[in-house]
């Protein structure tokens, strides 16, 4: 008695493998990108503004954390400086107890916060990390914060000090050549006067 046909293997574009398969389902990760100025210098005994913002490819919502972290400079671990979930959670205890306040807006990609009274011994690497699943590994950006005791002229502040010093230089030349004109004038009239008299 013959044996039945061995069945036949598909043919064509219906023949999917297991792992094209997964390929198709699964889901291709979102991209979560953090940003932060990368420095910023500080007067000693005010406040600063820790600016970080974030975008991301699913939506913000109830599922985005923010958690600063602050490396001091002197060798030592990383201390918590803030977090954030549908709610601030400022530190209770450590150096940053009482002078730290959220000054951002998740909804809108802002995750920025304000340390008070600063000091020289907060000097160091302020890491902002944001976290939106799918987003599960999430992103960070870093702050090198600098506290100095007076301040330092900046490029803006020399060009600013550059500009002011080219109006006030336009301004007297104006009034230079104003006042000669008057003078000149002056000068003028008293010549036609005199001539006038002595006709």
């Amino acid at each position: 008695m013959p044996g039945a046909p061995p069945p036949q293997r598909p043919h064509g574009p219906h023949w999917l493998t297991a792992g094209s398969l997964l390929l198709v389902l699964w889901p291709a990760a979102a991209a979560l990108d953090v940003y932060t100025p990368g420095t910023l210098e500080v007067l000693n005994g005010t406040e600063a503004r820790l600016k970080c913002t974030f975008s991301s490819d699913v939506p913000l919502g109830k599922q985005t954390t923010v958690s600063w972290l602050f490396r001091p400079q002197e060798k030592g671990p990383d201390e918590s400086v803030f977090y954030f979930h549908e709610g601030a959670y400022p530190p209770t205890t450590g150096r940053f107890s009482g002078r730290v306040t959220w000054d951002g807006n998740a909804a809108k990609g802002d995750a920025s916060i304000l340390v008070w009274r600063v000091s020289p011994t907060d000097n160091g690497t302020f890491v902002c990390q944001v976290r939106n699943p799918p987003d599960v590994d999430g992103g960070l950006s870093e702050i090198q914060l600098r506290v100095v005791l007076t301040v330092s002229f900046s490029e803006i502040h020399v060009l600013a000090l550059t500009i002011g010093c080219a109006c006030a230089l336009m301004i007297v030349v104006v009034i230079v050549v104003v006042v000669c004109r008057h003078q000149r004038k002056t000068r003028q009239e008293r010549t036609a006067e005199t001539v006038e008299t002595e006709l």
